[in-house]
């Protein structure tokens, strides 16, 4: 890993500077948001947009996991056995690191793209 890329940086996006940047994280990105996002060519055309878009996505994604693991138990606790409760406010816990980090790597990505796009690497 170069050394000006975060930790955060998805290993399947090239690095800022190589030629394959965009498109390996135009494909990256995709695939974090949902499918018909795809129908929308301007997000191809300018990948700073589609990180934004995707930034907004995983943010809100990370919000409803935290709000479903402050209110699991309460919505929950008639309707599932305790070791089943227990589960699933594992699986939030679990999601919700995984989520953040994915958000992370977003973040990393979303800022190259316009720094990227700033410097007129996007058309």
């Amino acid at each position: 890993m170069p050394e000006s890329l975060t930790q955060d940086w998805p290993a399947s996006v090239h690095p800022p500077g190589a030629d394959s940047f965009e498109q390996t994280a135009v494909v990256w990105l995709f695939d974090l948001v949902p499918a018909d996002y795809r129908l929308h060519g301007v997000l191809r055309r300018h990948p700073a947009a589609l990180s934004r878009l995707a930034r907004h996505y995983v943010s809100a994604a990370l919000a409803a996991a935290r709000e479903g693991y402050r209110t699991a138990r309460v919505e929950l606790r008639d309707h599932l056995p305790p070791h089943a409760l227990d589960q699933v406010m594992n699986a939030y816990l679990e999601e919700g690191r995984r989520v953040a980090g994915v958000l992370r790597a977003v973040e990393a990505v979303d800022a190259a793209l316009r720094a990227s796009a700033r410097d007129g690497g996007a058309e």
